[in-house]
């Protein structure tokens, strides 16, 4: 077996109970309070100025000061790392000069990837544990938790076809899922070939054990579980009951851990977004992908984004939890980058090999105007305003946001899609060409969100007065004041709102135990292709307060302004 630039990986468990953690401690962020930064660990570090050479794209490289400094100033709580579980590169990959860059294809489920080892490539490869737990260090030392993708939901050995390197020749049939009557194939529910029999003792355990290993041995903070529905499959159905749920429900140890699910498999009824018990959080599609819609203009959205700008009542209340359990995104690896999603109408997946035929064609983009690159500046503009209202919108919302890295710097992949197998510039962040003043806007938006608490409800709004006041926590309104109807909710060309969040609302408490406010805090949204002149709603005795104007289509885009003016449209652009 041969990594695409190591040969042999480990297999075993070590553990290094010689590691100095020197005193510091896990940040301990609660997810209402998280904002996530999902990255990987070469496309961060290759190309970063501040790394030393010798230290890019690797776990030193991530735990350098000079990304641990931009993340905190940027004002991420927690980073959420593409695969690292030791992977092996596909053949078929291979056979074109690619490799498997984004590490969906594990081998081992106790190993750091010895390819992201600074250690490695100095000829010590068992050095890779200890650099990954001095990178956990340094991010914690930076107040910064450490969140993994892991994927138990398949692994490296493929279909009936596939090479065996251990599950396959240990117990065929107890690590997998084998076809009834037809014991030479394997189920798929996963897309990969294969799909690991988590309803057997033995691998319900190997899961727990790595599991357990990461957290107590590697020091991390939470887990995203790729294709998590298949972990919650009995026989065939997706059940919540299964041996594999219960084992890390009751788990001490992964009780104090933030456990992520992408709520989805390829498997039938397998989309199951909302549908986790607590204490899972979810990856909320459904947020993205109406989030999106509305602002490419569709219509008929006007109720959906209500309750995604409020937390998805509609798809976690009912199951007991909270707005932090929706992890909103608007972009994630998986997907166009921010700048492609407001750059290109279409999948442009040429370098992967495979004649475009890979990758999602339903994006819900819109290219502003042209395909691709433009020196257009009316097409530039709109870009840059369309980017500003999905970051805002994103960062704005109740629920946990996830920022894809490299959106917050501009950062392109020229339109693919799928940049699963580019472990080249296509997927590594150019620094060089850095937006700066998008850099800028993602972080005032970062720390808007940390200053009000009113951003970060841990319990779903009521559209009720807070401890008996006048005034309701939550209140809608249309662009002319008038609080919105039935009618508005329901009519297909409603494409702009308001929503006034209550700062005595916020059902929370203190440090010292007593009951938490904010200021009033107002949001305009217009996806509208005409300016709206919004009129504030009158609120009665209130105390000071902001509001943020989220447009589409004017060529000023504000943020957090005093709430003074009774007027803003575009003609009062000093609002």
């Amino acid at each position: 077996m041969q990594t695409s630039d190591q040969r042999g990986a480990p297999l075993g468990i070590v553990i290094d109970d010689k590691f100095n953690w020197q005193g510091v401690r896990r940040p301990g962020t609660p997810l209402h309070h998280s904002v996530i930064y999902e990255a990987h660990v070469r496309g961060l570090t290759m190309t970063h100025p501040g790394v030393p050479e010798e230290l890019r794209g690797t776990y030193a490289g991530l735990a350098s000061p000079a990304v641990t400094e931009y993340l905190t100033d940027l004002g991420i709580t927690a980073i959420e790392l593409l695969p690292v579980h030791q992977h092996v590169d596909d053949p078929f990959l291979l056979e074109k000069g690619l490799s498997n860059y984004w590490g969906y294809s594990t081998l081992s489920y106790f190993a750091p990837d010895v390819r992201y080892s600074a250690q490695a490539r100095r000829g010590n490869p068992a050095g890779a544990v200890r650099e990954f737990k001095e990178m956990v260090r340094e991010l914690h030392r930076a107040g910064i938790e450490v969140i993994l993708d892991v994927v138990y939901n398949h692994t490296a050995e493929g279909n009936h076809l596939g090479p065996t390197f251990s599950y396959k020749g240990l117990d065929n049939p107890g690590y997998y899922r084998l076809v009834e009557g037809e014991p030479q194939h394997y189920f798929d529910f996963t897309g990969t070939g294969n799909t690991l029999n988590t309803a057997a003792p033995q691998t319900v355990q190997l899961v727990m054990d790595s599991l357990r290993y990461w957290v107590t041995e590697m020091g991390v903070d939470g887990f995203r579980f790729d294709l998590a529905a298949t972990l919650a499959r009995g026989t065939y159905d997706v059940d919540f009951c299964t041996a594999m749920m219960v084992a890390v429900h009751q788990d001490p140890v992964l009780r104090e851990v933030k456990l992520i699910a992408e709520p989805w498999d390829v498997g039938e009824g397998g989309y199951q977004v909302g549908q986790f018990p607590a204490p899972w959080a979810e990856w909320n599609g459904i947020f993205r992908d109406d989030i999106r819609s509305f602002w490419k203009g569709d219509g008929g959205l006007a109720s959906d984004l209500g309750f995604r700008l409020t937390g998805s009542s509609d798809l976690f209340q009912g199951s007991g939890r909270a707005p932090g359990h929706s992890v909103n995104f608007i972009t994630a690896h998986d997907g166009f980058c921010l700048r492609d999603l407001v750059s290109y109408n279409e999948k442009h997946n040429e370098a992967n090999g495979e004649d475009n035929r890979d990758g999602d064609s339903h994006n819900r983009s819109w290219n502003c105007g042209e395909e691709g690159e433009t020196g257009n500046p009316e097409v530039l503009a709109l870009r840059a305003r369309q980017s500003r209202n999905l970051l805002a919108t994103l960062l704005l919302s109740q629920g946990t946001p996830m920022l894809l890295g490299g959106d917050e710097l501009g950062r392109t992949q020229s339109g693919n899609n799928n940049a699963y197998c580019q472990d080249n510039p296509v997927s590594w962040y150019n620094w060089d060409q850095t937006d700066t003043e998008l850099l800028e806007f993602t972080r005032r938006l970062i720390a808007l969100r940390a200053e009000h608490p009113s951003l970060r409800r841990r319990s779903f709004l009521k559209d009720r007065s807070p401890r008996g006041r006048g005034v309701r926590d939550v209140m809608w309104v249309r662009y002319d004041g008038a609080e919105m109807n039935a009618e508005d909710w329901q009519n297909p060309h409603t494409q702009s709102l308001g929503l006034f969040l209550d700062g005595r609302g916020v059902g929370d408490l203190d440090r010292y135990g007593k009951p938490l406010t904010d200021d009033h805090l107002f949001l305009l949204l217009n996806a509208s292709y005409v300016d709206l002149p919004f009129t504030l709603p009158g609120l009665g005795e209130r105390s000071s307060g902001s509001f943020c104007l989220i447009r589409q289509t004017t060529t000023q885009q504000k943020l957090c302004v005093p709430a003074k003016p009774p007027h803003c449209g575009p003609a009062a652009s000093s609002c």
